[in-house]
């Protein structure tokens, strides 16, 4: 029996043949902190006297949900992980306004094709579209791998989800992937990989991959992944970074699932509060006004979701009483839109643009919703209280819906608005 992609990247950690359902004692290639997990790091660091890591070089650590620092305990927190940081000889710190861990490790080519990734993020899932694989685990674990290097991992069932044919014009990843949680809802893959197949996935880019993939934990996914292609490797090309014979899946590889998407069939689509995987497509909502439009996270934060608001806004004006935030994922994304003249076209439509990173999405700063306020955002979570108030209603779209939304002052239909239809 062939191995899953999943399989063959712990297989190589483990050091051997492993298959779904083995507990294996492992190595990851690459172990992320953010400053929201940081400071429990040093904590348990520290209550247990370690006074050595395990493999510095292969920590790197983030900050992007206090970016910036918010509160003085938050800019302690901080403090906190810069100081852990020189202690331990960690030389990769990500600091405030490079912007989200996720982003920044797979543009700058930090992570690999076929390597294993873990971070203090549930969302670590957006690394897979390189055809890697990444999950989130808690401070004590990864305090724990940071002293000794090695943690007890069980190897994911996976499941298969075929994207045939191409999407039609309106549609997009986003939308994809929520009509993909109508179907599966939010418990359909617990503790499985996720891999993206089918002759439809070619059409997908890398930020689109990044936005599949990213909501593979939505589903309850430990891992999601597209596996290694073309498309990837022009990526790593680009970055004139090497990726040697990257692992992929075997043709007899098994699945406990597979299920097909026909691409064709896939419209704009927005998930309702409080359930991520309560999905409607946008004709079948009653009417529904906004109050704010969220733009970015590490779902939806690259410069392609950016030129896509842009395009629908270009010449126009958000409504009155609107406010509509865009926060780029990360500095490299927020300087390319500034040479673009993406950034002046949302600034002049009446949009504001926040430091790079997580922003209003964690719900602690830059955007945290009033009661009872209504907001259509490009990110991941509508769960009460995500956006910092429990009375609050947060509707999940894609990047195009956001922006139609914020023109017309309530949930609408990107193919609605004139000339915005790519």
């Amino acid at each position: 029996m062939g191995q899953t992609l999943a399989e063959k990247i712990m297989s190589r950690l483990a050091g051997r043949s492993v298959s779904a359902g083995d507990f294996v004692e492992i190595q990851p290639d690459w172990t992320f902190s953010l400053d929201d997990g940081i400071g429990l790091i040093d904590r348990y660091l520290t209550a247990n006297g370690v006074d050595r890591l395990a493999a510095p070089e292969r920590i790197a650590v983030f900050y992007d949900h206090y970016a910036p620092a918010d509160t003085p305990l938050h800019a302690h927190v901080q403090r906190v992980g810069r100081l852990l940081c020189e202690r331990f000889g960690i030389e990769r710190l990500y600091d405030v306004g490079e912007g989200i861990s996720h982003q920044v490790a797979v543009e700058s080519g930090l992570v690999r094709p076929g390597q294993m990734v873990t971070n203090t993020d549930s969302h670590t899932t957006t690394t897979g579209a390189v055809g890697a694989v990444g999950c989130g685990i808690g401070a004590a674990e990864m305090a724990y791998l940071w002293a000794h290097g090695r943690l007890w991992f069980r190897v994911p069932e996976s499941v298969r989800i075929s994207l045939n044919g191409r999407l039609a014009p309106g549609a997009s990843a986003k939308d994809v992937v929520l009509s993909i949680l109508k179907t599966v809802t939010a418990r359909g893959a617990i503790y499985r990989s996720v891999e993206y197949h089918g002759d439809g996935i070619g059409q997908f880019s890398l930020p689109e991959r990044m936005t599949l993939c990213n909501m593979g934990i939505e589903m309850g996914a430990k891992f999601a992944t597209v596996p290694f292609d073309a498309v990837t490797a022009e990526h790593y090309r680009n970055l004139n970074a090497e990726v040697g014979d990257p692992p992929r899946p075997d043709p007899d590889a098994r699945y406990v699932e597979e299920w097909s998407i026909d691409l064709a069939t896939v419209e704009p689509m927005v998930s309702v509060p409080n359930r991520v995987d309560d999905v409607h497509a946008i004709g079948s909502l009653p009417e529904v006004r906004i109050n704010q439009a969220l733009l970015g996270t590490c779902t939806n934060g690259r410069f392609e979701d950016l030129a896509v608001a842009a395009g629908i806004l270009k010449g126009r004006r958000i409504a009155p009483g609107v406010r509509m935030l865009v926060t780029p994922a990360s500095k490299a994304v927020y300087k390319r839109a500034l040479a673009a003249g993406i950034v002046e076209t949302l600034v002049e439509a009446g949009c504001t643009v926040t430091t790079p990173g997580c922003g209003a999405c964690a719900g602690i700063h830059q955007g945290v919703l009033a009661e009872d306020e209504v907001c259509i955002s490009s990110s991941s979570r509508n769960f009460v209280g995500r956006m910092g108030n429990r009375t609050a209603r947060i509707y999940l779209g894609s990047p195009a819906t956001v922006a139609a939304s914020a023109l017309a002052g309530r949930i609408t239909d990107p193919r609605s608005i004139p000339e915005a239809v790519p």
